[in-house]
């Protein structure tokens, strides 16, 4: 029974020492599973990457044949881009509104900062 149980020992230490490198090399070398996991994961964001760009580029295309054929919209862009005017045409400028909701909410915390207390607000 001893013998049977040394040779056992033997051929598993032996069947260790070799597959165990081999193993460790498949899973942990240059080229095995965790890099192939690791290209597999860069090849996906490269291909999402592609398409949002090949959008991008489609929406450019769209808006270049707009630009050539549409006159409304190149007078449209024109005038927002570049604040073009048409002749004898007046552009009226108003100063930006503050935002009238927390305008009296900045107001209470700064008032109640100077007095030492806390603000509530809704």
């Amino acid at each position: 029974m001893r013998a049977g149980k040394r040779k056992f020992v033997r051929i598993s230490l032996t069947l260790l020492c070799v597959l165990g490198p081999v193993v460790v090399w498949l899973g942990f070398g240059q080229h095995g599973f965790i890099h192939l996991y690791r290209v597999g994961k860069e090849r996906q964001a490269c291909e999402q990457r592609i398409k949002k760009l090949i959008e991008e580029n489609q929406a450019l295309f769209d808006e270049i044949q707009r630009l050539r054929t549409d006159s409304k919209y190149v007078e449209q862009v024109a005038r927002k881009e570049l604040g073009l005017i048409k002749e004898n045409e007046i552009i009226y400028r108003f100063p930006e509104e503050k935002n009238p909701e927390t305008v009296p909410d900045q107001e209470m915390k700064k008032k109640a900062s100077q007095k030492g207390g806390t603000a509530h607000t809704k």
